[in-house]
Parts: C-alpha cells; sequence; structure tokens
C-alpha cells in the first residue's frame, strides 16, 4: 500500500505574489486576484467527496492551496491529476512533494489526453477553478463536455466561480447545478456541482442515439 506522504505546507505570502503577479499578465486566464480561502477549499473537497475518491482531477490549480487540500483529504491509494495552463504555477505545483500527485502543464482542453496518457480510470471527482465566464463560449462547453463523458457514474464535477455561465454551459450535460455562495471567501465565489447519474450516458452515446433517431 502506497504510505500518504506528510503534512504539505500551506500558500506562502510568496506564493500569493506569484499569483496576483500571474493575474495582472493575463486576468482572463486567472480569473481571481487572490488565491481561494482555505474555508473555501475545505468546502470544495467536502462537496466533491474528495476523501472517498480514487481518482480526482483539478482544473486550473493556480499556487496550489485547493491541491494541497484535496491531497490532504484523499485516501493513500488515490490519485490526484492537476492540469494547469499557467507554467509559473506549474513550477510551484511541482514542488509539492506527494507520490500521489501528477501535474501536467497544459489547457483544460487537453483533459481527455491528460487522463489517458497517465493510463488512469475514470475520474470520480473533476473540481474546477477555471473561470468559465472569461473562456470563449464554445472552447468551454467542449471542456464541459469533455468532463461529463470523463467522468465515472455516481461522480462529482465541482467549479467555483465568479459568474453563472458554468452552470448555463454544463446543463445540457448534467441538469441544473446545485449552488451556493462562499461569503467568507475574498472574494466571495459561487461554488456549482452536479453528480453524474448511474445510468447517465456519455456525451458520445447521446449522439449517437440522436444519429440513430
Amino acid at each position: 500500500m502506497q504510505k500518504k506522504a506528510g503534512p504539505r505546507s500551506r500558500s506562502t505570502l510568496y506564493d500569493r505574489v506569484v499569483f496576483f503577479k500571474e493575474f495582472l499578465k493575463n486576468p482572463r486566464q486567472i480569473g481571481s486576484v487572490t488565491p481561494s480561502s482555505r474555508v473555501l477549499e475545505r468546502r470544495i473537497v467536502e462537496i466533491a467527496g474528495v476523501a472517498s475518491a480514487r481518482l480526482v482531477v483539478e482544473l486550473g490549480a493556480g499556487t496550489g492551496g485547493t491541491t494541497r487540500a484535496i491531497l490532504d483529504a484523499m485516501g493513500p491509494d488515490a490519485r490526484l491529476v492537476v492540469v494547469e495552463i499557467n507554467r509559473q504555477f506549474c513550477t510551484l505545483l511541482r514542488r509539492i512533494d506527494d507520490p500521489r500527485l501528477v501535474v501536467h502543464c497544459g489547457s483544460a482542453s487537453d483533459l481527455r489526453d491528460a487522463v489517458s496518457q497517465y493510463d488512469l480510470r475514470a475520474p470520480d471527482a473533476v473540481i474546477s477553478g477555471i473561470p468559465f465566464s472569461t473562456i470563449e463560449r464554445r472552447a468551454g462547453s467542449l471542456i464541459l463536455e469533455t468532463i461529463s463523458s470523463l467522468l465515472a457514474p455516481g461522480g462529482r464535477f465541482v467549479a467555483y466561480q465568479w459568474r453563472s455561465r458554468v452552470d448555463d454551459l454544463s446543463r445540457p450535460l448534467l441538469g441544473p447545478a446545485r449552488v451556493e455562495v462562499a461569503l467568507l471567501n475574498i472574494p466571495p465565489q459561487r461554488l456549482y456541482w452536479w453528480e453524474k447519474l448511474a445510468q447517465q450516458p456519455s456525451v458520445e452515446e447521446d449522439r449517437s442515439l440522436a444519429a440513430v433517431g
């Protein structure tokens, strides 16, 4: 059995400075001026059911605050795949010393390739901090289609966002979201989450059925 790594240090002032600088360079890609609060991180982990998950995927990990919270809650034999597009953030994420963590430096649109590259099972939870409100609508829809088709039956998709576009785009795939507002986070964030029905077909199966009909 794989031994769980020891306690990981939390985000430092340096991490926050790096985060803010990267936000100034590309605010549409980062989507927030500061990393998530620990209160928000704990709630994300709880909603996603991380403690019982075998494989978790995190999209847009930033400097790794939520990543560390996920690792702290995961079982010793679970895996976490982080997909992060910002190379500076990837460098920080790779400093997290945990054998259960895989850091994939690339776009969320590469999610399917990232999962297949490491020969992993269907994820039990997908957690996303990428700002769907600033992504081109078609690109956002394609990312969500991939999440919907890859997610294991009974798996959960959790997105923490400022705006509601992720709910609009996910509704045809996963139905209406459950929503709550994290008022203690600065700035306040909305938490959206879905649970994939056990019998819910993949996007590819939906299209095949439509073609036959």
